[in-house]
């Protein structure tokens, strides 16, 4: 069966530049200060007038728009959040902890300055090339498709995510958090993948995908 179009950005995860990430958190952490995230805690890029960066050592965390609560990225640890809003004044974005995670915080200016001492330039503009692609590949595909394909991309990110978080979400706040389509549209189109035994699911999760067709 023909692969359509809404899988090439579903390898983008095999893209993270790991090694980059570790080498940025391996630097920043001696210098930031640890906390376990509560499920769903929220974390501001800026607080007191002063940009945060976020180094992710454990477990998930999900970036919101604040105008609509959309949601435009999702990234399990490792990571660093927060050294590409730098320059932005106001809170346009927020992230998000999927249940208890590891994460330590420590200023843009801090981050900057070990940056600069341990020339990871390189590295950094390799995770913020990764960061913007992300996004950009998100933003293009919800878009620019059809519902349908907007769905089944939707579905392959899902299958993309830890069991943790495909076990903690229904497929359809899923993809209403990260759309702009109606409740009765995904639905539908649900219903219809698994009929035809295109998905797996169990009480609203997802469990497996089987060759999704590229046409509805």
């Amino acid at each position: 069966m023909k692969k359509t179009s809404i899988l090439i950005g579903c390898n983008m995860m095999h893209k993270k530049p790991l090694a980059d990430i570790n080498l940025l958190i391996n630097s920043l952490a001696p210098n930031a200060n640890k906390i376990v995230t509560a499920d769903k805690q929220s974390l501001n890029y800026k607080t007191g007038g002063q940009h945060n960066c976020f180094l992710l050592h454990g477990g998930n965390v999900t970036l919101y728009r604040y105008a609509d609560g959309m949601i435009l990225n999702s990234e399990a640890a490792p990571y660093v959040f927060g050294l590409s809003t730098q320059l932005v004044e106001n809170d346009y974005l927020y992230i998000r902890a999927q249940a208890a995670s590891e994460i330590s915080i420590l200023t843009i200016e801090e981050a900057n300055r070990i940056i600069d001492r341990d020339n990871l330039w390189k590295n950094l503009s390799t995770l913020l090339i990764y960061t913007a692609t992300r996004i950009y590949d998100h933003c293009t595909k919800i878009s620019s498709l059809s519902s349908y394909e907007v769905i089944c991309y939707q579905l392959y990110e899902l299958m993309n995510e830890t069991e943790e978080v495909r076990n903690s979400v229904s497929i359809v706040s899923y993809i209403l958090s990260r759309t702009f389509l109606s409740r009765s549209t995904i639905m539908k189109i649900l219903a219809q993948l698994k009929t035809g035994n295109y998905i797996v699911t169990e009480k609203g999760l997802l469990k497996a995908i089987n060759n999704i067709p590229s046409r509805y």
